[in-house]
């Protein structure tokens, strides 16, 4: 099993950090289409989120964050698991963000994901985003 982990190409790694130094045994990792959260040193827990199913992405910083160069990105997403994943004390907070929408846009493309915002908070203010949505029948039968 752990020869699948090595096999997995990741695009960033880091640490949680404490006064900015990788003193924390809680890893991030990110794939190509997966967002990965380790957790533990002699019980470890594995958290996983699918890109696709990122709805949302925020990033903060403190005082004490800014001072050592690290800052907290959280990831919303509709997994039933995780469905806020933080981030927490990770250096280039800013850059990691990009990063993952990137390639959470690239994964819905992939996955041809269509996402109804509009629909999804029932507020049409007479938008007709809708009309492009083809559900393959005609409307005449």
């Amino acid at each position: 099993m752990a020869k699948a982990k090595n096999e997995i190409a990741y695009l960033w790694r880091d640490r949680k950090r404490y006064l900015g130094m990788p003193l924390s045994f809680t890893r991030f990792a990110l794939s190509e289409d997966r967002l990965f959260q380790s957790v533990g040193f002699l019980n470890i827990k594995d958290d996983e989120v699918l890109l696709y199913r990122v709805r949302d992405i925020d990033t903060s910083r403190t005082l004490w964050q800014r001072i050592f160069g690290v800052g907290t990105v959280t990831v919303m997403s509709s997994d039933k698991t995780t469905p806020n994943l933080e981030l927490k004390n990770i250096k280039h907070p800013m850059e990691v963000k990009e990063l993952l929408h990137k390639q959470v846009e690239e994964m819905k493309i992939r996955r041809r994901v269509r996402v109804g915002e509009i629909m999804a908070t029932g507020d049409n203010m007479g938008d007709d985003s809708d009309d492009d949505m083809d559900d393959g029948m005609d409307d005449d039968t």
